[in-house]
Order: structure tokens, then C-alpha cells, then sequence
């Protein structure tokens, strides 16, 4: 049975077909990581919420995602119903004890759950590019705009601001290509195409203020219950891509903002991954690059990361090597890929002499699976062919009406409902904009005055209009004949400037006729 270091997972079964060792996940090993995989309707979901109840009740917080629904029964105190007694019995859970659990609900649209919002900036160039599947040299344009909205100041918060930026940008692409690379008008619209793209599927609700605080995923009860946060994730999975960008942005966050920890006794936050092929198909290199990084250091964060899938295939070698605790639950071989797919999930458990791992995994029941975690020192415990406890909170979906009075409940209610637009990129660009316009209109209309016509400036004065007549000073009137020496003087200098000028002319002129 399970105690405070352990989550009791289930019963593992004996060559006589009985149930009586127990099966644990202890909680020191808790931030190694896991992997839970299976065929549909061979009891994902319910190991899922198993692991979600047993990590609550010892004090750690939970995020996961709802593909269903049906996970959203954790809120409510489970029923008792024959089969689940039952199995109760066999794998020797006594007292079986429902119980209902502290559950806050999120949603990227706002509509089942408090709204999540991320900032562009958090969300960042590479992740962004991602999100919109742009061409490496579109990418490249995302990275100068973020580059130049830090160096002039310019607050990306939501998708305004992006479109306003890229806007600017389009229209400084000159200035802009001698400085970063190449930048092109063209380039700058297929992006902006995409976040219109990106905003008809929703996107607009999920960029902008105020965003999520990470505290607020780490809440515990005052009976030193961890919470658990539940994401409405069926109308979200009408836009994969959406989801899978925005569960690798939650983990790079908890990577970025969460201390070291090292190896805590148990997990600071447990985050399971529903559906996780949709973050691998189709992801270029240097993505899947990043999400090993994030897996492989965020365990000394105290942050464990399951990933819920239905092949092992689905995972990378790589990111699959760091799994530790596994629950592999039927899976089929009726295709080429899908018998490759067993070899691979029995050829990463470590052997059991009582069973053939690979044969054992077609012919698997609901609500069993084969179960290996870490042991002592880390090492990987024998596979065991294991019947899952039953949960103890609601199997299946909850009422609307009872998720909208968990809503109002919430530590969080109100917190996140109003959006919040402050002064950003999109305004800033906006006041610049106009002011020019302004200034330009003030210097068209200086140049006009007078019906158009400018007056010369002799000096002494302002030009504005016609200076006073000044009356001669009384005395002899000043002569205008010229003295013989000075006539002789002014002819030569006549002559030789129109020697001169004719000579330049012909020049000229001259070489404007050969030039022809």
C-alpha cells in the first residue's frame, strides 16, 4: 500500500493470476519523468487521473490537459459503482475512500474555464514561427521585428501589436535591409496573412494581459493538497498547432522562471502531456531540439513531465530516453507500424522472466497495463503486468452547471477574466504615425502663406511685407556719371567676360553635339 513517499498505482499480477503486490510510483522519482501510451479505450485516461489524485494528495499541483472532458469528474466525489468495488477488492485497496479534489479550470477561449493569455513577447520568435508554420527566411523577418521592437522600445503584448510592427517594418524595408539582411515586402505579407490565419482560429483570445502567472499553477489547499488545473482542450484540439505551441511555451516558462531544486522528495508541479504527437508531428529540428532541452533540465526544477500517447512511436528517441516511469497500457499490432510499435514499447521495459513483454501487451485487458517505475538509486523496476486501482473521485464528465459553480469558486475567479490593453507597440506606432502626419501638414501649410508667393529677403528686416520708403538725407543728390578711367576699366573687364563666357559656351555646347 502506498504511503507518503508513494503513489499506490495498482496490483501487479502473479503466474496464478492473482493480484497481490503492490505497484508504486515513488514520489523522489516523481520529476523523472513518465510516459503513458495505450490504444483508445484501454484505460489512458483513467491511469491519468490515478497519477493526478495520487500527486495532489501529497502536496504536489498538477496541470493537465481535458481532451474529452472526461477528466473534468476529478472535481466531484466519485460514486460506488459494482466494478469499480470490485477491482477495489482485487487489487486490495482498503479502505477504498472516494473523495473529491481541488481542481481549477482553464481555457484558452474563456468559455469552460478561466482564460489563459500569453504575451508575444513571452511567447517568442522561434515558438510563434512555429505556430504559423512560416518558411525559414519568414522566420528570419519575426526575428528582426522582435529584435527591433527591444531596441526602440516597442511592447509586443498581443496580435495588434505584431501586425502593427510588421506594418512599420514593411515600410522601412530599405533602411531595415541595410541593417539586418534582406527584408521584403512580399516576405513581411505572407506572415501577416498567417496571423490573420493564426487570429480567425482563435489565437486573438490567448495573446494579450494580463497572462498567466506560474503561481497561480502551483497552488496548494490549506489541507496541503497540491491543485490540480484541468485545460479545456476539446474545442482547442480543433487547432493543433495551438495546442501543442502553447503546452511547449507553458514548460519553457516553468523551465525559465522556476529555481533549482535539484532532487526534491517530491515534484513541485507535475505536468501531463495529453495527445503529445500532435508537439512532434511535423515539428522542424530544431523545435524537437528545444522540447529534449526542456525535458532534460527541467527535472532539476522539480518539474516531472508525462507525456499521454497512444504509440511509443509518437515520441522521439531522444525525449522517449528520458522517460523513467512507464505505463504502457493494449496496444494492437494489426499493421506493419503498429507491430513495430510493440517491439519498441517491450524492448524498453526491463524484462520479466514470469512473461514474454511483447506478447503480453495485445492481449492486455481495460484497466490493466504494463507498469515499470523507478526504484531505489533510480534503477528500473522489473515490468509487471498490473490491474490500475480504481479513482476515487467521479468517472466522467461533470455538469455544466457544476463546472460553472467551480468557476465562480475558484482562488483565481476574477483574476483573468477582463482583458487588459495598455499602451503597446500598436499605439506606439499609432502616435508616431499621426505626429509625422501632423508635422507634414505644418510644413505644407508654412510654405503656402502669401497665396503661395514668397517674397525675397534683402536683409534689414522682415520680408513680410513692404518696408517703409526711406527719404533721402538732405544734401547734394549723388552723381551717376562715371569718371573716364573708371569707363576704360569696366569695357576690358565686359570684354574679356564675354571672351571667357562665349568660350565656355562653345565648350559646352560643343561637347553636347559630339556627345550625340
Amino acid at each position: 500500500m502506498a504511503d507518503t513517499t508513494s503513489i499506490f498505482l495498482g496490483a501487479s499480477r502473479k503466474p496464478d493470476d492473482s493480484y497481490q503486490r503492490p505497484e508504486e510510483l515513488l514520489l523522489k522519482y516523481g520529476n523523472r519523468h513518465g510516459l503513458v501510451t495505450g490504444a483508445t479505450g484501454t484505460g489512458k485516461t483513467v491511469s491519468l487521473q490515478v497519477m493526478a489524485e495520487g500527486f495532489s494528495n501529497a502536496g504536489v499541483p498538477v496541470f493537465c490537459a481535458d481532451i474529452k472532458g472526461d477528466l473534468s469528474g476529478i472535481a466531484m466525489m466519485g460514486e460506488p459503482k459494482d466494478f469499480l468495488v470490485k477491482r477495489a477488492e482485487v487489487v486490495k485497496l482498503d479502505p477504498y475512500e472516494f473523495q473529491e479534489f481541488p481542481v481549477i479550470f482553464w481555457d484558452l477561449f474563456g468559455e469552460q474555464g478561466h482564460p489563459i493569455r500569453a504575451t508575444v513577447s513571452e511567447m517568442g520568435p522561434l515558438l510563434l514561427s512555429r505556430l504559423m508554420n512560416l518558411t525559414e527566411a519568414q522566420e528570419g523577418i519575426i526575428n528582426i521585428a522582435f529584435r527591433i521592437a527591444d531596441e526602440e522600445g516597442l511592447l509586443l503584448l498581443d496580435l495588434k501589436d505584431l501586425q502593427a510592427l510588421l506594418s512599420n517594418i514593411a515600410e522601412r524595408a530599405d533602411e531595415i535591409s541595410g541593417r539586418y539582411g534582406n527584408v521584403t515586402k512580399p516576405s513581411v505579407g505572407a506572415i501577416q496573412r498567417s496571423l490573420l490565419i493564426l487570429e480567425q482560429q482563435g489565437a486573438k483570445n490567448f495573446f494579450g494581459e494580463p497572462a498567466l502567472r506560474i503561481a497561480d499553477i502551483m497552488r496548494t489547499t490549506r489541507d496541503g493538497r497540491g491543485a490540480i488545473n484541468v485545460l479545456a482542450a476539446d474545442k482547442l484540439m480543433m487547432n493543433p498547432r495551438l495546442y501543442a505551441t502553447f503546452l511547449l511555451w507553458l514548460m519553457s516558462e516553468l523551465f525559465e522562471q522556476l529555481p533549482e531544486v535539484g532532487d526534491p522528495e517530491k515534484p513541485k508541479l507535475v505536468f501531463f502531456f495529453d495527445e503529445a504527437h500532435l508537439l512532434f508531428d511535423a515539428a522542424p529540428k530544431i523545435l524537437v531540439d528545444r522540447v529534449e532541452q526542456v525535458v532534460r533540465l527541467i527535472r532539476s526544477k522539480g518539474v516531472g513531465v508525462y507525456f499521454i500517447t497512444q504509440n511509443p512511436l509518437d515520441v522521439p528517441e531522444t525525449v522517449l530516453a528520458q522517460l523513467g516511469n512507464r505505463v504502457q497500457h493494449a496496444l494492437r499490432a494489426y499493421t506493419p507500424r503498429e507491430q513495430k510499435a510493440v517491439r519498441t514499447a517491450a524492448d524498453t521495459f526491463r524484462p520479466n522472466p514470469d512473461f514474454d513483454c511483447a506478447s503480453v501487451i495485445t492481449k492486455l485487458g481495460t484497466g490493466e497495463a504494463l507498469v515499470s517505475t523507478l526504484e531505489e538509486k533510480g534503477v528500473p523496476s522489473m515490468v509487471q503486468r498490473t490491474l490500475m486501482r480504481p479513482p476515487a473521485s467521479r468517472l466522467g464528465p461533470i455538469t455544466p452547471e457544476e463546472r460553472g459553480k467551480l468557476i465562480l469558486e475558484s482562488p483565481v475567479a476574477g483574476q483573468y477574466d477582463q482583458t487588459v490593453d495598455r499602451e503597446s507597440a500598436f499605439e506606439m506606432l499609432q502616435k508616431k504615425a499621426t505626429q509625422a502626419q501632423q508635422e507634414e501638414a505644418e510644413a505644407q501649410a508654412g510654405g503656402q502663406g502669401g497665396g503661395g508667393w514668397t517674397l525675397p529677403d534683402f536683409g534689414g528686416g522682415d520680408s513680410s511685407g513692404p518696408a517703409p520708403r526711406q527719404r533721402r538725407a538732405p544734401g547734394p543728390r549723388p552723381s551717376n556719371r562715371q569718371t573716364v578711367a573708371e569707363a576704360a576699366i569696366k569695357s576690358v573687364v565686359r570684354s574679356v567676360g564675354s571672351s571667357l563666357g562665349r568660350a565656355l559656351v562653345r565648350g559646352i555646347l560643343g561637347s553636347l553635339s559630339r556627345g550625340k
